[in-house]
């Protein structure tokens, strides 16, 4: 029997029989109940996705398997993504568990967290919105529900075809009836009896709607409507649409708010049935913008079930850079983690030309600056006052002024409102500290400084008081990307290469439920990534009708490395905004993932990146022409430092439709050491680039 992780039972916290223990004849009476962990089992084969079993198969091997152990029924049953159940089962129950024959793997029950940080009160500004894509596509959406009254979801016209195949329900529950369910939201389920309705916080909704705001927004920047516009305190954000505009969603709760929110999350049982019926409804693209789990687990069996049901499976790395290794570690989902620094900059200047970039959209502005702590109301502290908390400004030192407020304390656009309440022209926010710095929607114009920069301005400000300084946005474009420090890095003794790339993660606008009090908030973290990445793979089917592997390469081939970070934390680099437009595809037949899981050859898979070892010196892979037309493509390796790299052939001419075998050579140092990692980069005679990013483990 194969464990997750290769942990024993004894290592995911169950029992496990001692010496010479009773087998089958001592097992608990069948259907007695049993008060234990919840425990996910999943048994040897594939679910119905897989095209060759039918579910009443694999429920008699489920009831069989049952009524061994001496357990009633569980509390889920999954036949379509994975052959498997979740049930509360007893020391004794689990005992006698790890001696059946058949089984693939058996694991406890977790609550893994939302992969964003949701800010409800500060807002970017929205930008210029594509208003078609994704027209007859499907993403299908685990998380914390929607919110079905954002505009952002409205049944509106030119949403286009209506999608073919799609056959999901709409579950009524606690604020949600069928009419909830739209051209828009084609879908709607929930799933809680792994986290426990007893276990929910009291504003929950035990429906699919949303309260946490975190689906809502991953909803949103995947698929929402275009052309909206977006008003915060009744001010012009400007206007909204999602990544694909025309695409439908398809809800699938899976992710509660607990009374501490400190235990919001999801249960992985939840999750795995969330999965399994996505699957069924025959959703074209499937979006989890959560975290936890580690190797080849329950969730990331079903996953490949989606995989061989031909939905492109997308997943978030996580934000736990330093912690953990990234998330969703099987090479048929697509892993995403999150770049930052394309946030729109504001100048702070001073006379003389002397000046620093931060976050912000100011207008311009002039006049004279005041530090915060110099200017407290009476009976406030020089503390409360630096951190503008509201009420702490003396209006009269205030007024008409730009204030010099530091981070803390409070929100960062709580700070601006108190500013503007005392009167204040303008803020600079600083931080105290080495950290981001944002471009949120203010009350007043403000830039954002770094901890370095405020110390500067601030001993300036101090020794100027009458000197007026002046604010503005800064020309050009938008800051350099960067790998998130947050986002988690692949595994280099993995299965696969991860992350497969990343996307825009920080500050990224979304709709919230009306509930929070604002229709629009935004959020960081990989699950903007991965909404982001959702919307491109939901253009892509639209515009090619291809299978999901090859969709999946070409959205991951697709990335633009980014300067100074590794393979290993970008994959093939930043995801595009617009649809990929490559031709080159490395694809893989459906039933060669599970193939090569049953022979532990996970590395042999045609997939769009290499991960190899010192053991290794060779790898093969495949490209096929996904084009409409000849072409002529030739291959580079670059970036590779410490070992030489080479691939033959270095070019090949392939009708559309047609494949050709190239060979991957590696040659230089094979003892420990650190890593080396580089590209293999095709161009196509008629346009486009297909990276495929290497890293040498060595």
């Amino acid at each position: 029997m194969g464990r997750i992780l290769g942990c024993s039972l004894l290592a995911l916290g169950l029992a496990l029989p001692a010496a010479g223990a009773a087998l089958a004849d001592d097992a608990p009476a069948s259907g007695s109940p049993a008060t234990g962990p919840l425990t996910l089992v999943t048994l040897q084969g594939a679910g119905t996705s897989a095209g060759s079993k039918d579910a009443a198969e694999l429920l008699a091997r489920q009831d069989a398997l049952l009524a061994a152990i001496g357990a009633g029924e569980p509390v889920y049953r999954w036949t379509t993504a994975l052959n498997g159940f979740a049930a509360h089962l007893s020391e004794d129950q689990l005992s006698v568990l790890d001696d059946q024959p058949g089984i693939a793997a058996i694991e406890a029950d977790q609550v893994r967290p939302l992969a964003g940080r949701t800010t409800m009160a500060s807002v970017r500004g929205a930008t210029t919105p594509r208003l078609r894509g994704g027209a007859g596509v499907v993403i299908g959406v685990v998380d914390s529900g929607i919110a079905p009254e954002s505009p952002a979801f409205a049944d509106v016209p030119g949403l286009g075809r209506d999608p073919r195949s799609f056959a999901g329900a709409c579950a009524e529950g606690e604020g949600w009836s069928s009419a909830d369910c739209t051209r828009k939201v084609v879908g709607a389920r929930w799933f809680v009896e792994g986290f426990g309705a007893d276990r929910v916080r009291s504003s929950e909704s035990l429906s699919a709607r949303d309260v946490l705001g975190h689906g809502t927004q991953v909803s949103s920047v995947a698929a929402g409507n275009a052309g909206i516009s977006v008003r915060v305190d009744d001010r012009d954000a400007g206007r909204y649409g999602g990544v694909a505009p025309q695409a439908r969603i398809a809800a699938y709760k899976a992710c509660w708010g607990a009374p501490d929110p400190a235990g919001d999350g999801c249960s992985t049982a939840d999750v795995v049935a969330a999965v399994d019926a996505a699957v069924a409804d025959r959703v074209d693209v499937l979006s989890l913008a959560l975290a936890g789990g580690e190797g080849i687990d329950t969730l990331q069996r079903a996953l490949l079930g989606a995989a061989e049901a031909d939905i492109v499976v997308v997943g978030a790395s996580g934000n736990t850079s330093g912690s953990a290794y990234a998330a969703h570690a099987g090479p048929w989902v697509t892993t995403v983690g999150s770049a930052v620094g394309r946030m729109s900059r504001g100048l702070v200047a001073l006379p003389g030309g002397r000046s620093w970039t931060g976050g912000g959209r100011p207008a311009a502005v002039a006049g004279r600056a005041v530090l915060a702590q110099d200017a407290p109301a009476p009976g406030v502290s020089r503390r409360a006052a630096g951190q503008c908390r509201r009420g702490a400004l003396d209006s009269r030192r205030v007024a008409g002024r730009i204030v010099v407020c530091r981070r803390g304390g409070i929100g960062r656009i709580d700070k601006s409102e108190a500013v503007s309440q005392a009167g204040g022209r303008a803020m600079v926010l600083v931080n105290l500290r080495p950290g981001a710095v944002s471009a949120d929607f203010h009350s007043v114009p403000t830039v954002h400084l770094s901890a370095a920069a405020g110390r500067e301005l601030g001993r300036w400000v101090a020794r100027h008081p009458g000197v007026r300084v002046r604010m503005s946005r800064a020309s050009g474009t938008p800051g350099t990307r960067r790998t998130a420090p947050w986002s988690a890095s692949g595994d280099p003794r993995g299965v696969a290469l991860k992350p497969d790339a990343v996307a825009d993660g920080d500050a990224v606008l979304g709709a919230v439920p009306e509930t929070s009090g604002r229709s629009w908030g935004v959020f960081s973290g990989s699950s903007a990534a991965t909404a982001h990445a959702s919307g491109l793979a939901a253009l892509l089917l639209a515009e090619r009708d291809a299978p999901a592997a090859v969709v999946r390469s070409l959205l991951v081939t697709s990335g633009t490395p980014i300067r100074g970070s590794s393979v290993l934390a970008q994959g093939s680099g930043a995801l595009p905004g617009v649809a990929p437009t490559g031709h080159l595809a490395l694809d893989v037949p459906r039933h060669a993932w599970r193939r090569a899981l049953r022979t532990h050859r996970l590395d042999a898979l045609n997939t769009s990146s290499l991960l190899m070892s010192a053991r290794q010196t060779t790898a093969v892979r495949t490209v096929t022409n996904v084009g409409p037309r000849p072409e002529y493509f030739s291959v580079t390796a670059r970036g590779f430092t410490s070992h030489r790299v080479t691939v033959r052939p270095l070019a090949v001419r392939l009708r559309p439709g047609q494949s050709a075998r190239f060979t991957i050579t590696v040659s230089g140092p094979t003892g420990p050491g650190r890593l080396d990692d580089g590209e293999l980069v095709w161009l196509g005679a008629l346009g486009g680039t297909t990276r495929v990013p290497v890293a040498l483990t060595r």
